[in-house]
């Protein structure tokens, strides 16, 4: 049962993984904003092979600045 759960919530993370790549694509802010952001997926992404309960806790909060317009500063 326990498996099942976490293919479940890794197919989750997964799916939004992609949603959020996509949005980041999809944002009018300069190169230097979408590079940290980029990166900051590419954490998330590298987190959940080893953590996927903290990769999903990560996605939500990037998620939710990105909502309220709160974005990394570029290089």
């Amino acid at each position: 049962m326990e498996r099942d759960s976490q293919l479940k919530l890794y197919g989750q993370v997964a799916d939004r993984l992609k949603e959020a790549h996509a949005t980041v694509r999809a944002l009018q802010v300069p190169e230097g904003v979408r590079m940290a952001l980029t990166r900051k997926l590419l954490v998330v992404t590298a987190a959940a092979k080893h953590d996927l309960p903290d990769a999903a806790r990560r996605l939500d909060r990037l998620m939710k600045d990105l909502d309220e317009g709160r974005f990394p500063e570029g290089d």
